[in-house]
């Protein structure tokens, strides 16, 4: 990983090189809550008479011990006690379970914040090794490789139904179980890119929405989603960027459509996720574009160009559907000027830093986003478009270079890759100058010839919302006399 780098979701790493890529996902152990009376000589021993019932006894959650507690001794008990005696009586364990998998050949997988490794090989010394023999790693062949404890000490903490064999058991399904909010929030991100490279994932619609089946005997989900597919065409690097900001378009949960996004079709919902109205909960969609996000990127390796040019990161800050994936060579040695850490800060507003930038259009966007949006998207292609042609120049110079002086060749990438991200940064400052002047105050204005004020249409709101305002509001906006 340090030769190559790696990108973290917090339960998912994947890993690639230009020949191989692998999911890892990995849970720590834990701790474990042990009633020892020892260690309790220092409490009240009217606590210490309660505490004895439990003596011997082990918990792995804080919400079992708190269960227990409050059994034996009552909720006052439990609220007044519980937090100090966890804190006393628990014990961290050092380590963590994990299983790798290599992706195979022409297929694709993803992860958005839930393990989805479930069976796997076990160690057969050909295809799939555990920890216990990890230095035959590079062997050929080897596609599977997992921590030599991650069955035995599921088992150990009662996460394992009697009677499955280790050869059924689940990772994903046993350390982290799907459950609504996982499926509805993570799943169906992935699902939505799955969706657009291979027609055959309506099968797992509703298992996305929530609707989790589980196996009677084992208690694992039984309608899951493919760790990975086969698409039915070839996936480009501009394919990658347009999976980043999907919205759900095209399903029946697609966020422009329903009442939440207001007058002007936005797709995009403000957050807590989750909310309740009369006790019931409710929810809003976590699509693969959000506002919150702070940078994506496409990694693009290519093995049939020396290291230090096959490597581009498509980088970007922001909400990826209102930005603009720039190329960054990896083996460049330093950063564009405006898009650095610590040219300014979340509280700290500057208005040449990318972030600042991009975060000026995209948040007009969201203002009244079917009348501004296409505007930006149109922008988007173009200077991607643009990007993607220019890099083949820009690889074949670097090739010429690297012939006779390699270090040559870096530098070249380096200072390709920083003007490019300034030069994006400092153009799209001004586009949001274009935007705001274009689109401020409702209206929308356009050049007229050489006269000095532009001309300037007033769209309103259309006659969609327009019906709903009048269901809603009644005769209260009814115009009295003549009309206009």
């Amino acid at each position: 990983m340090a030769e190559y780098g790696y990108y973290s979701t917090g339960e998912s790493f994947s890993v690639a090189d230009p020949d191989e890529a692998w999911i890892m996902e990995i849970i720590g152990k834990g701790k474990s809550i042990k009633v020892d009376m020892k260690m309790l000589k220092s409490y009240p021993a009217e606590v210490r008479k309660v505490i004895k019932k439990l003596d011997g006894k082990t918990y792995f959650t804080d919400a079992d011990f708190t269960k227990a507690l409050t059994e034996v001794a009552g909720e006052p008990f439990a609220k007044q006690h519980g937090e100090a005696l966890i804190q006393t009586l628990q014990k961290g364990e050092k380590g963590g379970v994990w299983v790798a998998r290599m992706i195979p050949d022409g297929m694709v997988s993803g992860h958005a914040n839930q393990a989805r490794i479930t069976t796997f090989p076990l160690d057969n010394n050909k295809s799939s090794l555990s920890s216990k023999n990890l230095g035959d790693i590079f062997n050929k062949g080897i596609t599977t490789v997992y921590a030599a404890d991650v069955i035995s000490f599921a088992r150990s903490r009662g996460l394992v139904k009697e009677g499955v064999k280790d050869e059924e058991f689940s990772f994903s399904d046993t350390y982290a179980p799907v459950e609504f909010g996982a499926a509805r929030f993570s799943e169906i991100r992935v699902w939505s890119m799955f969706n657009k490279v291979n027609s055959g994932m309506k099968q797992y619609w509703d298992y996305v929405k929530g609707d989790i089946k589980h196996d009677a005997r084992t208690g694992y989900a039984s309608n899951r989603m493919p760790l990975w597919i086969q698409p039915e065409r070839k996936v480009s690097p501009r394919d990658m960027m347009d999976f980043m900001r999907d919205h759900l378009e095209n399903t029946e949960l697609d966020m422009s459509k329903d009442f939440g996004a207001g007058p002007f079709g936005n797709p995009y919902r403000w957050r807590p996720l989750t909310f309740k109205v009369d006790g019931v909960e409710y929810l809003n969609e976590r699509a693969t574009a959000t506002q919150q996000t702070g940078f994506s990127f496409i990694s693009q390796m290519r093995s049939w160009l020396p290291r230090e040019i096959g490597g581009i990161h498509w980088f970007s800050v922001d909400d990826a559907a209102s930005a603009v994936y720039f190329p960054m060579y990896t083996s460049s040695t330093a950063t564009p000027k405006l898009w650095s850490a610590g040219f300014g800060s979340m509280m700290e507003f500057n208005g040449d830093a990318a972030f600042w930038v991009f975060n000026q259009v995209s948040n007009l966007a969201y203002t009244r986003y079917n009348v501004i949006h296409p505007e930006i998207r149109q922008k988007i292609d173009q200077y991607e478009m643009g990007y993607l042609k220019n890099t083949a120049e820009v690889d074949a110079k670097a090739q010429a270079l690297y012939k006779t002086n390699p270090e040559a060749a870096v530098k070249y990438l380096t200072d390709f890759s920083c003007k490019t991200g300034d030069d994006l940064a400092r153009d799209w400052k001004a586009f949001y100058g274009h935007l705001f002047t274009r689109f401020m105050d409702g209206n929308i204005k356009q050049k007229d010839g050489n006269n000095r004020n532009p001309k300037v249409s007033q769209p309103g709101y259309g006659e969609e919302w327009n019906r709903r305002l009048i269901k809603e509001t009644g005769d209260k906006l009814k115009y009295h006399g003549s009309s206009h």
